[in-house]
């Protein structure tokens, strides 16, 4: 593997991974490599062990089945070596009315009844002549003529000479009864003609079948079915499962296994076979591995402890040696990340590292001393810069404007408007004091409506009819906070580019509310608007026409600079019908910026 292949394979985000990571790897592969060995030979005994002692079980409950067939086989050659048995079925209709007939029928019942009264898994023993005559326990039982027992397998092949043991099965012969059965059947043969004269069937409960497997104790999950030579079920103690589909079974491979064991192709279940050589059959154990597995799990268990120890230690003393090497790496990249973030006044302290670690910390507490020390001089030209743009908006009041209104007084006071004049004079006054004699940057909405009132006083008193205004401010606004004349250049900006292009009277209105978390001041006028073009390049950076005017990028530029990008002017006009101007900013209560803060 090339070097550059392995410092892929062990690269890590942090250091400490770096260093603790692969040792780790390499003790615990060893550890576990040891404890999978250990695991497997252990398993292996356990069951090779397991898997004998099946056997002899399997070997056992087949002798047990063996002899109860035997038994089964001598009660049927009993009956197929008596002669009443024979007399009976070769009896013509006519000999029905026969001593002889009746007699032999007698012994026929008390032979069927002894034998079903003395034993209890026998549910039917009948004969089933050729000719139609037939003796199903006792005279008084009734054949089901839909019962079409020439079709089944047992009756066919013992008429063919087969020793049959017919899989489990519901027997429909006689009418209203239908037991879960295994059947055996034999051919009837005359001894005088050699002929086959009809079929002995003995129906065995099936009960009797399962209770001689269900003796075999394979644990929880095992158990012990039995399937005949062409691989169809005898018995299967979940017989349901398998008609439905949901539970399969190996039968291929326990019929060409013969004897012997096996496991099943996914591993979970051990199938230990036994064929019967008087039956045909093969009895089949199911031991379910892991269960088989369990009597290991204590030596597994403990392999597992002292594997879980050793890496537990291992991984201590990795810890360790790894939080040694990495702690003040880890603490000058978490200084690294908050200097990211811009937390410039964070610091490392050295513990007394005097390596390459200690220098890195050295060079990064001097790197972020500078680092404030800039930022401490550009915040103070901010300042300035901003305190040196609000004084010239302060003494940016237009020339035009104020000697128009001197002009304005002199010819009231010539006409001998008193009233007027002295009107117009104390709001000149109280305009140009509000204008020159707070430094703060940040006033009230009251203090800013006031200073915009008397500005539309005077314009008011010069313009006479040609102007008309109206001020609306919420009382719940009036004590918030705002920047410093950012109301009155739109208010002049509505006169001069929108009133004054009226040919008939113009109206200015000024409102002030509160909108969820922001206030928004209003300046509407009715002037001739503007149209989409003119108004999607209004704040495009351009310069003022001779310094003459207090232009609304001034104002839109100083709302961003204090509130921040998302607050600021928003417009909207349309040609003919006027424009709207919003002020929009934070709502604020006892926010001042001073020039001590």
């Amino acid at each position: 593997m090339s070097d550059k292949k392995v410092n892929a394979l062990f690269r890590f985000k942090s250091l400490r991974a770096t260093i603790l990571i692969p040792f780790l790897m390499i003790v615990i592969s060893t550890i576990l490599i040891f404890m999978l060995i250990s695991v497997s030979r252990s398993r292996e005994m356990a069951l090779g062990t397991a898997t004998d002692y099946t056997g002899q079980l399997i070997d056992m409950a087949n002798s047990d089945i063996d002899s109860y067939f035997s038994n089964m086989e001598n009660i049927a050659q009993l009956i197929l070596g008596s002669d009443d048995t024979i007399n009976y079925l070769t009896y013509s209709e006519a000999d029905h009315y026969k001593a002889d007939y009746d007699n032999c029928l007698t012994r026929l019942e008390q032979q069927f009844t002894t034998l079903r009264e003395t034993r209890d898994d026998i549910v039917n023993i009948g004969i089933l002549g050729l000719d139609g005559n037939y003796l199903i326990n006792n005279s008084s039982v009734t054949i089901n003529p839909y019962a079409e027992y020439e079709k089944r397998t047992w009756y066919r092949k013992a008429l063919g000479g087969e020793e049959v043991i017919a899989y489990s099965h519901v027997q429909n012969l006689v009418e209203g009864e239908y037991p879960w059965v295994v059947t055996l059947s034999r051919a009837i043969v005359d001894k005088e003609t050699g002929k086959t004269i009809g079929v002995l069937f003995i129906d065995l409960n099936y009960r009797s079948i399962s209770s001689l497997c269900e003796k075999i104790s394979l644990g929880s999950k095992g158990y012990v079915f039995i399937i005949d030579q062409d691989g169809r079920i005898v018995y299967h103690p979940k017989q349901q499962l398998l008609y439905s589909g949901v539970q399969t079974e190996e039968i291929d491979r326990i019929l060409a296994n013969g004897n012997g064991s096996f496991a099943s192709e996914d591993g979970d279940r051990i199938y230990t076979v036994s064929k019967s050589a008087i039956t045909g059959c093969t009895m089949a154990g199911v031991t379910d591995t892991k269960e088989l597995m369990s009597k290991s799990d204590g030596l597994l268990s403990l392999y597992v402890l002292l594997a879980a120890i050793l890496i537990g230690a291992a991984s201590a003393v990795s810890v360790l040696i790894a939080n040694m090497i990495s702690r003040p790496i880890r603490a000058l990249g978490v200084s690294f990340k908050r200097a990211e973030q811009e937390n410039f006044n964070t610091r490392i302290e050295n513990p007394g590292y005097t390596n390459v670690i200690g220098d890195l910390i050295s060079s990064f507490n001097t790197m972020l001393a500078r680092i404030r020390e800039l930022i401490k001089r550009i915040q103070d030209e901010q300042t300035e810069k901003r305190k040196s743009e609000l004084a010239a908006l302060q003494a940016q009041i237009n020339p035009h404007f104020l000697y128009n209104t001197l002009d304005s007084i002199i010819w009231m006071a010539e006409s001998g408007d008193t009233g007027d004049v002295i009107l117009m004079t104390s709001s000149l006054s109280k305009l140009l004091r509000k204008s020159i004699s707070n430094n703060a940057e940040i006033v009230t909405v009251a203090d800013e409506i006031s200073y915009v009132s008397e500005y539309l006083k005077i314009q008011k008193m010069r313009y006479h009819d040609k102007l008309d205004y109206d001020i609306s401010v919420a009382p719940d606004v009036r004590s918030a906070s705002i920047a410093k004349l950012v109301v009155q250049p739109l208010v002049e900006n509505a006169i001069y580019h929108g009133i004054k292009q009226r040919t008939g009277g113009g109206f200015i209105r000024v409102t002030g509310n509160k909108k969820g978390d922001d206030l928004e001041i209003t300046v509407e006028d009715n002037g001739p608007g503007m149209d989409k073009e003119t108004l999607d390049h209004l704040m495009d950076e351009r310069p003022e026409n001779d310094g003459k005017k207090v232009g609304v990028r001034n104002v839109n530029r100083r709302l961003r600079l204090y509130y921040g990008s998302q607050y600021g002017l928003r417009f909207e006009s349309r040609v003919g019908e006027g424009t709207i101007v919003r002020i929009v900013i934070p709502y604020k209560e006892g926010w001042l910026l001073t020039d001590e803060k």
